[in-house]
């Protein structure tokens, strides 16, 4: 019998699937309860297996490693800007998309009390921080990715799109320094809004001086 069954229109998971998936959370919770609880360098692999009640090499069958745990935690964000993309008007402009779908994404994942104490944590652990980085360029590709999807334009759409996410992930990356160094004194709704109008306006500047002084070619 097939694991994964399709029915009116819609894929059902399967029993391996759906066994598979929930040992996977048990481990990344286990994991992350862990990390918060007595800190990530303190925890070893065979504290999670004992905690998910499952064997290091099932830990291994998910996971290489348990600094992977975190980000395969953390990649849910990728998925969920995607999502809040696809939910926007069909016809809003793309400034208007690209900044509201970050800026629902980024209100979810700070309401997340777990989401924050697990940014802590990363910011808090050598071993974590330059692993870090990396998820910019995850996000980077997935923004542009979606962002084509609704385009429906050829490869040099692809390529403006690929600069602008650059740009926005660029961006986002150095506001959320700005919101984790500096005070708080602001909702992060108002906090993102300002952030974006800064990069907008910075953009149009750009554009300005170029069509007052072209580059010489």
């Amino acid at each position: 019998m097939a694991d994964v069954k399709e029915l009116d229109g819609e894929v059902k998971e399967g029993r391996r699937e759906r066994k598979r998936r929930q040992t996977r959370e048990r481990i990344e919770a286990a994991a992350l309860a862990l990390f918060l609880e007595r800190g990530f360098d303190r925890t070893t692999i065979e504290d999670i297996t004992e905690a998910a009640d499952v064997s290091k090499r099932s830990f291994f069958d998910y996971f290489p490693s348990k600094e992977e745990v975190v980000f395969a935690w953390q990649d849910n964000f990728s998925n969920e800007l995607a999502d809040a993309i696809a939910a926007r008007p069909k016809d809003e402009p793309i400034v208007e998309v690209i900044e509201g779908a970050l800026t629902s994404a980024l209100l979810t994942a700070s309401a997340d009390p777990q989401r924050l104490a697990i940014g802590a944590l990363i910011r808090d652990t050598p071993a974590l921080c330059a692993r870090d980085q990396l998820k910019y360029a995850k996000l980077e590709q997935k923004l542009t990715e979606v962002l084509y999807a609704r385009s429906g334009g050829g490869e040099d759409e692809r390529f403006r799109l690929r600069l602008l996410s650059a740009i926005v992930v660029s961006a986002m990356r150095i506001g959320g320094e700005r919101w984790n160094e500096g005070p708080r004194d602001v909702p992060l709704q108002d906090f993102a809004r300002g952030i974006f109008d800064e990069l907008w306006t910075a953009l149009a500047d750009l554009g300005a001086q170029l069509r007052l002084h072209p580059v010489r070619r």
